[in-house]
């Protein structure tokens, strides 16, 4: 398994630090590995392994511990004869109940520095939230990024060429171990992983009695990425289907497939009045190899497969990114850090000069001085009135 740096780079300033350090992601996107690669960390860095305590909550011979005073009384008997500061790793903390009580009354009770995991966004956000607020810092982990996927192809001797590694990853996805599995097994790693997910991390946890509907919402999402439109018109889709359901419901199912991180909403933005817009999100699959093994189609759009690329990896950067818009026009991207602002327009291919004009052209329109780019499978070189334009294999590779 390849390091992840980009994440341990934004870990190791926070080990000591008087913070809970949380990392989410989607299900089977790298967490458990990177928790050891964190530990891996610290003994190189000379602490002990008595002094390192790792339980996995999924695992069934901790079962007990799923009960937070249970948790709780063992990890203080584990400290009680270590004279110095104890590193705790709780892999799926959610599976824990009331886990905010023993995360906190630990940072109280033992000197100790705690990394939790989990699977949900919702992790920080339940009744008993307010026990940590203010006392963590959350890292987003996603599935490999292409240029992660290129050194852990080469390191297992499948890598062949960008162009090759670039179409695998339109299949199938960045999930860390389906790089470990022969072609013939990867689609039924994906759609096990996917099932999980929806059993485990939505209709399990928010306890949901029309699945079938569900799968209607979470196909049309998945089915829709990089398109804008409304739960009305979900609702109106599903109608024409001879389904019926209301508005509020399905914002509430959109809302627990958020939740469980397998798609990722952007919200949109006008860009001249400087202000969020409430209506009509975008939606992104969380990996492309989940989103390709459920979707109804048989077309490939690669022009929603390159945005949700772009989108994945701007995030992978550090971004958060917005969907932007200036009058009647949208621009793909605006993505922020800090005091830095970019603009992204992303198409398949700079086919005619209709498409050269529009994709451009939106760009043009934003009256600022922030660097705007385009993003295409093109090679030729189309940058232009100060807009730079990428080939999408060379941007993702080369973090350009």
């Amino acid at each position: 398994m390849i390091i992840r740096q980009n994440y341990l780079n934004q870990i190791i300033p926070l080990i000591d630090k008087n913070l809970i350090k949380v990392i989410a992601g989607v299900r089977r996107s790298g967490k458990t590995v990177l928790l050891g690669q964190i530990q891996d960390y610290l003994r190189s860095q000379g602490i002990p392994q008595e002094r390192i305590i790792s339980i996995s909550l999924e695992s069934k011979k901790n079962k007990k511990y799923k009960d937070g005073d249970t948790l709780y009384d063992y990890l203080i008997s584990a400290c009680a004869n270590v004279n110095d500061k104890v590193y705790i790793f709780l892999d799926e903390i959610h599976e824990t109940s009331k886990w905010e009580e023993v995360v906190s009354s630990l940072m109280v009770d033992i000197n100790c520095d705690i990394y939790i995991t989990g699977s949900n966004s919702k992790l920080l956000s339940g009744e008993y939230a307010t026990l940590v607020a203010g006392r963590y810092v959350k890292i987003d982990v996603y599935p490999f990024s292409l240029s992660e996927a290129k050194e852990i192809s080469i390191q297992t001797g499948k890598y062949t060429s960008d162009e090759a590694l670039f179409q695998d990853y339109l299949r199938y996805g960045g999930l860390p171990l389906r790089y470990s599995l022969e072609d013939i097994s990867i689609e039924p790693y994906l759609s096990d992983t996917y099932d999980a997910i929806v059993i485990k991390d939505i209709i399990g946890r928010n306890k949901i009695k029309d699945t079938h509907l569900l799968t209607l919402i979470l196909n049309f999402l998945m089915d829709n990425v990089a398109n804008t439109f409304s739960a009305r018109s979900i609702v109106g889709a599903l109608s024409a289907q001879g389904i019926k359901t209301s508005v509020d419901t399905v914002v509430t199912y959109i809302d627990y497939i958020k939740n469980a991180l397998i798609v990722l909403s952007a919200n949109r933005y006008d860009i001249k009045g400087k202000k969020l817009l409430t209506t009509n999100e975008k939606y992104y699959s969380v990996d492309l190899g989940l989103r390709n093994v459920v979707k109804n189609s048989n077309e490939i759009d690669y022009n929603k497969l390159y945005e949700n690329i772009v989108y994945l990896e701007l995030l992978q950067r550090g971004y958060k990114v917005r969907v932007g818009k200036t009058d009647d026009y949208e621009i793909d991207f605006v993505a922020y850090k800090g005091t830095d602002i970019l603009y992204y327009q992303v198409c398949y291919l700079l086919s005619s000069p209709e498409t050269i004009d529009r994709e451009f052209g939106n760009l043009l329109r934003i009256n600022d001085n922030y660097p705007k780019y385009v993003i295409s499978g093109d090679l030729p070189d189309f940058s232009r009135n100060g807009i730079k334009h990428y080939n999408i294999i060379n941007f993702l590779l080369n973090q350009i």
